[in-house]
């Protein structure tokens, strides 16, 4: 049996100011810190095996949250991925069997909004009208501007998830991953065998936890869902 917990990260300030974010390497806001202590009182007990996060900084502050209050995780290691392998450049010894490993990679980021990100929300919906903007943030396959729909963000997320996370979850372990709204949302679709049209009416709230639990088949036996107050989408 493995388990797999996907966690979104925190509120962001431009979560807190309703601009699109996509690559935009933004801070938590102080709620998003908040969200994502509640999620480490959540996951506190839980030993975790393997940890993954994307390259964007809200994603590991919250990712490090947790694991800053987890009581079997007392240290860690960060394996950059796709850069250089001196990162990892080292002869393990025994006091390392207990590190856990962070994998960090682009393919979890955060789905790319192209031209839409810095911009407010609202106004783009007056500058763009508020028809054109939903079929850009919530359609499947249209993308805004020089920006990424939500199908080209699952053709990275789930080949990666079957590649780099899989083989844990094959081998029993419990595997964490710390990431973004789409990129979760695409990841779910793959695990839960949703529609696109399912996938699209599916809410993460900033600071959710997803919990799977599968047999030694990888068949999904069981989910739960730990809620934060966080509202943003």
């Amino acid at each position: 049996m493995s388990r797999l917990f996907l966690i979104r990260h925190g509120q962001s300030i431009w979560n807190l100011q309703n601009r699109f974010t996509g690559w935009v390497d933004v801070s938590l806001s102080q709620q998003g810190v908040i969200e994502a202590q509640q999620a480490a009182l959540l996951l506190a007990d839980e030993h975790f095996d393997v940890a993954f996060t994307s390259t964007l900084l809200r994603a590991q502050d919250s990712l490090y949250e947790i694991l800053r209050q987890n009581h079997y995780c007392a240290q860690y290691v960060r394996v950059h991925e796709q850069s250089s392998e001196w990162y990892e450049h080292f002869t393990p010894g025994k006091g390392d069997t207990n590190v856990l490993k962070i994998y960090v990679s682009e393919k979890l980021n955060e789905r790319y909004y192209g031209d839409l990100q810095g911009l407010n929300k609202d106004w783009a919906s007056q500058h763009y009208g508020a028809g054109q903007l939903h079929l850009w943030h919530r359609s499947y396959d249209v993308p805004p501007p020089n920006g990424e729909s939500l199908q080209m963000t699952a053709a990275r997320t789930i080949p990666y998830y079957r590649e780099r996370i899989v083989p844990y979850l094959q081998n029993g372990e419990s595997v964490l991953i710390s990431a973004h709204g789409n990129s979760l949302r695409s990841i779910i679709m793959h695990i839960e065998q949703m529609t696109p049209q399912q996938i699209l009416d599916y809410e993460l709230a900033t600071g959710a936890t997803h919990m799977y639990t599968f047999d030694n088949d990888l068949r999904l036996i069981d989910k739960r869902i730990f809620s934060n107050p966080g509202k943003d989408r």
